[in-house]
């Protein structure tokens, strides 16, 4: 919609979330970026933000949870908090599902709540009828100040798949893209995006836009070759990781483990997170992936794997009742729940076991990273040693994470290389260091 005006447009997601960004990314062209209080100085917000919405007209920032939620009672970390850090204005998407006169208060509460932020106006969603509307607008009118947008009619045919952890991702659909088309149409007929955009405008020539400075980190020449799950079964990568991968002088190879039987020589794999249990058979099925994944890790290879990834290299994973064979290098079946097991911000204290050398600032800092898995491993055998204790989360078992086995690092924790946790590069130079011993001539011939 704001494309097909001759916009360039960066979009950013408030929190760690991987779905909602994929989704803006499809829309935008472009990589969505996250920004996270928990897991990103504000110092380090300003920086991304600037970095990444330098060659854009328009940036979108999509909130998570309410304007003023947030893990702190305070709001240090809520939506409200960062559209005051980053000095934009707030248009309100209102669900007035069951609502009419009573949107009054409700709008008049949000602009007297706090007098940091400014709100730009509101879009009425989710609305039932013209009757509905019309109820609407009286008492917006008659009770506030607030311009309405648009109105947006209540209608199943826009709405986006759901299921058990959100919004089905868009490496899952094919029909993904006609379906960003689809609600852009709609929006583009019932939203007024001229005006919303020059009240935007109106309200940022007055705002105290935060600048920072635009920082790139440098690169180094590729000397090592990493494989990275991506597929429809595995997608949660940050883009800005990605990144960091190909400037900490990585050459990144990616492979299908539905549909390839196989992958080009590498020195390591990363296999992120995604939903191994919504394409159990078809992993299960591909016997020549599962054998060359076990190959790899039996002969030392290094390997980093978060949720999804830890899942797929155990022994078996069980949903809906059925139970399949999966890599089997960590001993342990992995069983899906009917909750999340674990769900939320977790904080993570490296211990003895953890195989990556860190900087020595870095050493005995805490972890802050995320988890959200409606999975846990049953049957855990043989003398498993953690890379993490659960300070914070639920993690493995409530006390540890991160599963050590061989030159493998197994987590349910997501994590985001950020100034505190600079674990790219740690994984990097650990695959260097493992090269460099597997080539060294002596050793070769022991």
């Amino acid at each position: 919609m704001l494309i097909a005006r001759g916009h360039k447009v960066q979009c950013f997601k408030k929190g760690p979330d991987y779905i909602d960004p994929k989704w803006l990314s499809l829309a935008s062209n472009r990589p969505c970026i996250n920004l996270d209080f928990y897991t990103m100085k504000q110092e380090e917000i300003l920086q991304y933000f600037a970095r990444y919405s330098n060659q854009a007209d328009i940036v979108i920032v999509e909130g998570n949870k309410g304007l003023f939620d947030g893990v702190d009672t305070e709001g240090s970390d809520s939506t409200a908090a960062l559209g005051q850090l980053l000095g934009l204005p707030v248009v309100l998407v209102v669900d007035t599902q069951g609502i009419t006169r009573g949107i009054a208060p409700l709008l008049l509460g949000y602009e007297s709540f706090t007098h940091q932020i400014k709100i730009a106006g509101i879009i009425l969603n989710n609305v039932a009828s013209l009757r509905h509307e019309q109820k609407l607008r009286a008492a917006i009118e008659r009770y506030t100040d607030l311009p309405v947008f648009g109105v947006m009619y209540r209608n199943p045919g826009l709405g986006v798949p759901e299921r058990h952890l959100g919004l089905m991702p868009t490496n899952e659909m094919q029909e993904a893209r006609q379906c960003v088309s689809r609600i852009a149409n709609a929006v583009d007929e019932a939203v007024d995006v001229d005006a919303l955009i020059k009240q935007c405008d109106e309200l940022n020539k007055t705002s105290s836009l935060v600048k920072s400075n635009v920082s790139k980190p440098k690169s180094v020449s590729a000397d090592v070759t990493i494989g990275i799950a991506r597929d429809s079964a595995f997608g949660f990568y940050y883009p800005d990781d990605i990144e960091t991968f190909e400037h900490a002088g990585v050459r990144i190879e990616y492979f299908d483990a539905i549909n390839d039987t196989g992958f080009p020589e590498m020195d390591a794999l990363f296999i992120g997170g995604g939903f191994p249990e919504t394409h159990i058979g078809a992993l299960h099925q591909n016997n020549a992936m599962r054998a060359a994944i076990r190959s790899f890790i039996d002969a030392c290879n290094p390997v980093y794997a978060e949720c999804g990834g830890l899942m797929y290299l155990c022994r078996s994973l069980s949903w809906n009742g059925e139970s399949k064979e999966m890599v089997g290098a960590i001993p342990a079946d992995v069983v899906m729940q009917k909750k999340p097991f674990g769900r939320g911000y977790v904080t993570l204290r490296r211990t003895e076991y953890y195989p990556w050398n860190i900087s020595d600032e870095l050493s005995d800092s805490e972890l802050r990273v995320h988890e959200f898995h409606y999975s846990r491993l049953e049957n855990l055998s043989g003398d498993i040693n953690f890379a993490y204790d659960v300070i914070r989360g639920t993690g493995v078992d409530g006390q540890h994470d991160g599963i050590v086995y061989k030159n493998v690092l197994a987590t349910y924790s997501h994590q985001r290389n950020v100034g505190s946790n600079s674990w790219v590069y740690d994984f990097v130079q650990y695959v260097r260091d493992i090269k460099s011993v597997k080539s060294t001539p002596a050793l070769k011939a022991s």
